[in-house]
């Protein structure tokens, strides 16, 4: 497995990847693409729970990436800087995609908390807004799908708590309120989190699921009845206390892999 390591821009952000060379006995010229796009309040990137996170989606024959995004103790306030690196990852991923061996039809960004939250606005804006603020045309922003884990989905729906951290974040909450700007352009999405979730409640993910089922465009929820925060793939390996290894919730996993399964058929 090669490494390969970009920096986007000339902010912080940076893109790692993992990727497989191809077996020259299979016909297979390409692979679909994954990246990880983790969590941390906006205040740090949990780089050792997104390589886990992305070994786990390389080992099931995802060319896997995951991105370290710019934070609000590098800009503030934060607005969309988060989601232009994502675009700007994205755009380095169709630009490589031959010597990458990726599938450009099937990109599919997976966002964790507020790494969900950056998934989620990146689904609203990759073809409304992006191509406009970053100057490129929308066919390199594309992406099949996005995968949406316990995310962050609206600054008014519990998270963050105060009005001092929200100003770090924006002085516009209705550009980084993913439920209203969802559009006829949205990708497909999974979404999962679990009911009882103490710091980012389950009001963001079902208000996004909401959202979409209102404008009838396609979605799959899992809510599972009880799990802390951050549980990432809720097993052992990435278990943070015992009570964040899960058989039930983990379930998510297999079952997204089933989805973008079903969701490349369909394509």
């Amino acid at each position: 497995m090669q490494v390969i390591q970009q920096k986007l821009a000339t902010g912080p952000a940076q893109l790692t990847g993992l990727l497989h060379s191809l077996d020259q006995n299979t016909a297979q010229t390409t692979l679909p693409a994954i990246i990880i796009v983790p969590g941390g309040g906006y205040h740090q990137i949990p780089v050792g729970q997104a390589e886990t996170l992305a070994l786990a989606f390389a080992g099931r024959g995802y060319q896997a990436f995951y991105l370290e995004y710019t934070l609000i103790s590098d800009h503030q306030p934060l607005g969309l800087a988060p989601v232009l690196d994502l675009g700007r990852a994205i755009q380095l991923i169709h630009q490589n995609a031959t010597a990458w061996h990726i599938d450009t039809n099937q990109i599919t960004p997976v966002g964790f908390s507020a790494g969900g939250h950056i998934v989620a606005l990146y689904n609203d804006y990759w073809h409304t807004l992006l191509p406009q603020r970053m100057q490129v045309p929308a066919s390199e922003l594309t992406i099949a799908n996005v995968i949406l884990s316990y995310p962050v989905i609206n600054p008014t729906y519990g998270y963050p708590t105060d009005a001092a951290t929200l100003a770090k974040w924006t002085t516009q909450p209705n550009e980084m309120a993913a439920d209203e700007q969802i559009n006829g352009y949205n990708r497909p999405t999974f979404i999962w989190a679990t009911a009882d979730d103490p710091l980012i409640p389950a009001t963001n993910t079902l208000a996004y699921a909401t959202a979409l089922a209102k404008q009838q465009l396609p979605y799959e929820l899992h809510l599972f009845d009880h799990g802390p925060h951050g549980l990432a793939l809720a097993n052992l390996q990435t278990a943070w206390k015992p009570d964040a290894n899960l058989p039930h919730a983990a379930h998510w996993f297999e079952l997204a892999l089933e989805w973008l399964h079903q969701q490349a058929k369909q394509s």
